[in-house]
């Protein structure tokens, strides 16, 4: 028996599905009376809030910690689990425990959705990636217990440590701090913030790029897609953390009034939220225009393929920078570590950062003729909507039923993938067979 038994859809339209089915019963379940401590939320809100979960975003309408119940931060924790794992990766593992078949057309979908090369031994990745990310979180609540078990005791304690564990490991950004501070009141606590950095930096490599790290241990046998993860990964930290610290040094709202070693560590955990955490321990509208503009960039780029993370991903910008640079060194290849990337895969990179780049422009238009904000707080909310982030400059609350709606269509978009979404709203087209004469045209 497998996932086809009923429906015949494709991979693509399969996983929408999917994932507006999660957020379905999601919506649902934060609307009952109970989920909420004045008993009420609007129908808008509880669909925001279970979309940022599912997708795994963190933008939220109405305070996590102080306006839902133990019952509604439950299931708010639960999506977001069952959102960084995925569909297709959580629907195997129920499948997998009641001992059903796994078909060839539910391997294919598993493929589409771990977005790998093959169909073999899918079934046995998704069984070692729900390993990895239990002892990842695991790990994570430990180290985290350390702190909010004395603060909390340990019913309370708990909650706090297995949530934000898996928020953080989910690149979720979801807090149960309350009054919308995120981990500010944390910003110098290196347990708290520092392992929250961790496991959203872990959870952003992507989990085929983990199990390599630990499959083939020496950095030189590493596979070239998780050659260019790590390399990437490390770039835009390094870089993102250097220009936060040169902008923000003596901002006495974000870095200015703390310690040398206080202002490195916010600058690198501001860098490396975006790529999409949306954990914040500076005040995001605090931020200098610039540095919410250099946010932007590494919000669109988000994280690595197969991750818990969004954007267009780092080895969509890797091939991308390869181009340019094949372009200007006069070659028709790109290459990396001796490799040769196919072209196919170019096209596919220049399709995701131009469909990216049309839907985001499409939805601050329509944002600013529903909105009446800031121009650049409405283009960073809706950067971090798709890109999966969850940072804000604190407009989300006060945004319109459309706003709310355009950003939760812009969530499952980034969540999907430009691709998948494309896929999914469109018939598959079959190849011709036929190869035309080609003619250069003028550009540039």
């Amino acid at each position: 028996m497998g996932f086809f038994k009923l429906v015949n859809l494709s991979p693509a339209r399969f996983l929408a599905g999917g994932f507006a089915l999660m957020i379905a019963t999601g919506t649902f379940l934060l609307s009952l009376p109970f989920a909420t401590v004045t008993g009420e939320i609007s129908f808008i809100n509880a669909l925001f809030t279970a979309t940022s979960a599912v997708c795994v975003t963190g933008l939220v309408v109405v305070d996590t910690g102080t306006y839902f119940s133990l019952f509604g931060q439950l299931v708010i924790m639960f999506l977001i689990l069952g959102g960084a794992l995925g569909f297709m990766t959580s629907a195997t593992l129920i499948f997998v425990i009641l001992g059903k078949n796994i078909t060839l057309k539910d391997r294919l979908i598993i493929k589409e959705a771990l977005n790998t090369d093959s169909i073999q031994g899918v079934v046995h990745l998704i069984l070692t990636i729900a390993k990895m990310a239990v002892i990842t979180i695991l790990l994570g609540s430990i180290f985290l217990g350390f702190r909010f078990f004395p603060q909390l005791g340990w019913k309370r304690g708990l909650l706090f440590s297995v949530f934000h564990s898996i928020s953080a490991f989910g690149n979720a950004g979801f807090d149960l701090i309350g009054d919308f501070e995120g981990l500010t009141l944390y910003a110098d606590d290196f347990l708290v913030s520092g392992t929250i950095m961790a496991l959203f930096i872990v959870g952003g490599l992507g989990f085929t790029v983990i199990l390599d790290i630990f499959q083939r241990k020496k950095p030189a046998r590493y596979s070239l897609h998780s050659k260019m993860v790590l390399l990437f990964t490390v770039f835009l930290l390094v870089s993102g953390t250097l220009f936060i610290l040169f902008l923000e040094y003596n901002n006495p709202a974000t870095l200015g009034d703390v310690q040398v070693g206080s202002k490195i560590f916010r600058a690198l955990f501001t860098a490396a939220t975006p790529r999409t955490a949306g954990f914040n321990v500076v005040p995001t509208e605090a931020l200098k225009p610039a540095s919410l503009f250099y946010i932007l960039i590494l919000m669109f780029i988000g994280a690595s393929p197969a991750s818990t993370g969004g954007g267009v991903k780092t080895t969509t910008f890797a091939l991308i920078v390869g181009a340019v640079r094949a372009l200007l060194k006069g070659s028709d290849e790109v290459v990396f570590w001796e490799k040769r990337i196919p072209s196919t895969l170019i096209l596919k990179a220049l399709t995701i950062i131009f469909i990216s780049i049309f839907l985001i422009f499409f939805i601050v238009f329509a944002m600013t003729i529903v909105e009446n904000k800031p121009f650049l707080d409405l283009t960073f909310e809706v950067f971090s909507a798709f890109g999966t982030v969850g940072l804000s400059t604190g407009i989300t609350p006060d945004l319109t039923v459309m706003g709310k709606t355009l950003l939760i269509i812009t969530m499952y978009a980034g969540r999907l993938g430009p691709l998948t979404m494309l896929y999914a709203l469109t018939r598959k087209f079959k190849a011709r067979g036929v190869r035309y004469p080609e003619e250069r045209i003028l550009i540039g």
